[in-house]
Formats: C-alpha cells, sequence, structure tokens
C-alpha cells in the first residue's frame, strides 16, 4: 500500500495520503512520501494545479505521536530527532508554497496541529461539511509553534491565539468565516478538484508568476509592493500567450495557449 496515491486527470494532480490506520499522521515516512512528490510536481509542466486530500475517516490528525515518543528514547532525549523531524516538516511546507502550481486542500473528519498546519499552507482548501479544525497540541503540553506560523498567517491574530492556547476545535463554517478555508462542501475532493480543473485552464506562466508574487508582495511595504507587482506585469505582458489571451478576449474566442 502506498503512503500517498497520486492520480492524474488532464493537468490536475490529486495526491491523497493514504495512512486511514494513522489518521494520515505526518510520520517521517509520509513527510518524504510528501515531500518526494512536490520536488517532482515541481518540475512537471504538465501539472497545472494540485488536489492534497486524505483517506479514511480524517484528513490529517498531525505529526505522529508515537514515532515521536520513541524519538525520546534517544540519548539526548530526542533532541535531534526532534529538530530533524521539524526541519523536514517546514522544508516540506515552504515546498507547496514554493510550487509553481496552486496546492488545494479538501480536508475531512479532523485537520488537527499539522494537519491544520497544512491546509492552511495549501494555497486554497474546500472543505467537507463537519471538518473541525485545531491546534490542540496545547492540549498535551506541547504548543503548536510550527503550526503557528502557518495559521497566523491564514486567520486574524487573536482568533489564532485562541485556538492555540486553548487547544478547541473550530467547525468548518467557522473556519471558513476566519478565512482558514475557502468554502465549506457536501464533496469536498470532488469541489476541489473542479476549482483545480478552472485554475488549471489558466496559463500556466501567469499563474505561476501569480502565485510567486501574492506571497511576495505581502511581505513587502506598500511602494515596494507596487514596484514588485508592475514589474512582474510587464514581464507578463511581454508572453506570447499574454498576447494571444488578449487577442482572443477582444476577438471574442477562447485563447489558444502553447504553454
Amino acid at each position: 500500500m502506498n503512503l500517498l496515491e497520486r492520480n492524474d486527470t488532464n493537468a490536475v494532480a490529486h495526491l491523497r495520503m493514504n495512512a486511514p490506520e494513522r489518521l494520515n499522521a505526518l510520520s517521517e515516512e509520509m513527510l518524504t512520501a510528501l515531500q518526494a512528490e512536490l520536488d517532482a510536481l515541481k518540475e512537471d509542466r504538465s501539472i497545472r494545479a494540485v488536489v492534497l486530500s486524505g483517506a479514511g475517516k480524517a484528513f490529517c490528525a498531525g505529526h505522529d505521536l508515537k514515532q515521536m515518543t520513541a524519538g525520546r528514547q534517544a540519548e539526548d532525549g530526542g533532541k535531534a530527532y526532534f529538530n530533524d523531524l521539524f526541519a523536514q516538516c517546514a522544508r516540506m511546507m515552504l515546498s507547496i508554497r514554493a510550487l509553481p502550481q496552486p496546492v488545494i486542500a479538501a480536508p475531512h473528519g479532523i485537520a488537527t496541529a499539522a494537519g491544520c498546519q497544512l491546509v492552511a499552507t495549501c494555497d486554497m482548501a474546500i472543505a467537507q461539511s463537519g471538518t473541525r479544525f485545531g491546534v490542540n497540541g496545547v492540549n498535551i503540553g506541547l504548543f503548536c509553534s510550527t503550526p503557528m506560523v502557518a495559521l497566523s498567517r491564514n486567520i486574524g491574530r487573536k482568533h489564532a491565539f485562541e485556538m492555540l492556547t486553548t487547544g478547541s476545535f473550530i467547525e468548518a463554517e467557522r473556519a471558513a468565516e476566519l478565512g482558514l478555508i475557502n468554502h465549506v462542501s457536501e464533496d469536498a475532493v470532488a469541489d476541489a478538484l473542479a476549482l483545480a480543473e478552472t485554475v488549471a485552464s489558466k496559463l500556466a506562466a501567469a499563474v505561476k508568476i501569480g502565485k510567486e508574487g501574492f506571497y511576495k508582495q505581502a511581505e513587502m511595504s506598500l511602494e515596494e509592493a507596487y514596484a514588485y507587482t508592475g514589474a512582474a506585469m510587464a514581464e507578463n505582458m511581454l508572453f506570447r500567450d499574454t498576447e494571444e489571451g488578449i487577442s482572443a478576449f477582444l476577438e471574442k474566442r477562447t485563447p489558444t495557449w502553447e504553454q
């Protein structure tokens, strides 16, 4: 059984975490599998959008606590192991952001701790009705410091801090209100795949510029952001396919992309 399944349809890659008996925990093996697929997708020009889901009754329950407990048995109490584990997880999360293709999460059941972080890291998310989200490490004496990074960049600080310090769950509808997810759905995977198909129909080179710029400009001052995005649009305007897109719009026809 593959820990991570990949199914490509047209220009959309669907990745499904497949460790339902462990609630798709981000074990070392799962992190390695995700990293390998993300590295492959980065170079795959045939794929223009990615959907990430989980098998079984939960999207992802965070890090594998049994594996982490075993890691404590090292002579140093697990310090080196834990540093390596969280660095591995951070690399995988950063790879989602660096991916040229937009990534859409389709969570269901629960998305907790690093599982909630995974949803927050994806570019968009459509959650199954009834999904619950939490950064619950504080309940077992472990503050969700790394999940906090993505969470606090998705929702307001006070709401994020409340979740982090109480360990309480929020329902899918509340997650949508706060901006953690885009929509609540009765069929999250189907709707996420439909959204991915829409994204995949756009000019890939333009979406790549847009995704990179979306995150970069958010960290700049207003003046820097306008200078950066102005240069990006000027570059985009020089694309042959952008010229084709403008001509097609003016001529009221469907554009023919080369890329």
